[in-house]
């Protein structure tokens, strides 16, 4: 199979990146960990949540951390399985350094050719934002519009695609697996 895409998405507090580890654990390959926060040194609260993050990952994976161009990441990992946590935050981030969601959703897409092209495996978390009231301000509303094509985008590409809710993944597209076997590759 070219290039095997499970999508985790939810809420905050879902238990997706729980299950997206989960995942990645038992799939019995090798993992490269693509970490899409950048750390705020005044926000503790975060600081404690990127570290506990960082405790209960396996030693043995590889952790990326303050890289956001992912096809390059595609390109230069071969024999591993992505894990991308999260979606949301790498958005997030593109638009901070004043990029377009029209070139922003262009990188993704490239980079969703690439896996396949490639045939790399993929995990990615992402959340689901636009479930709420809407957003006041034009800066907020475009981001949640962002998120929203990214994760059609990513749905569309997937292989399987999961949405957790209370801790619970719930099947919208594709078989869920308890772990990724050799005929995903």
């Amino acid at each position: 199979m070219n290039g095997y895409i499970h999508f985790v998405l939810g809420g905050s507090r879902s238990g997706k990146s729980r299950r997206a580890e989960s995942l990645a654990k038992a799939s019995g390959q090798s993992v490269a960990y693509i970490a899409t926060y950048v750390v705020d040194p005044t926000d503790e609260e975060m600081r404690g949540r990127v570290q506990r993050h960082k405790q209960q990952r396996p030693a043995d994976w590889l952790t990326i951390e303050n890289r956001f161009d992912l096809g390059n990441l595609v390109r230069e990992n071969r024999d591993v399985l992505f894990l991308l946590d999260c979606l949301t935050l790498w958005l997030s981030f593109s638009l901070t350094q004043g990029r377009s969601s029209e070139q922003i959703l262009k990188e993704l897409k490239e980079t969703l050719l690439l896996i396949r092209e490639l045939e790399r495996s993929f995990v990615i978390v992402s959340n689901e934002v636009g479930s709420g009231i809407v957003p006041l301000g034009a800066e907020t509303r475009e981001f949640r519009d962002l998120c929203g094509s990214a994760n059609q985008l990513v749905a569309a590409g997937a292989t399987t695609v999961e949405l957790m809710v209370a801790g619970l993944p719930l099947v919208l597209k594709g078989a869920s697996r308890a772990f990724f076997g050799p005929e995903d590759l």
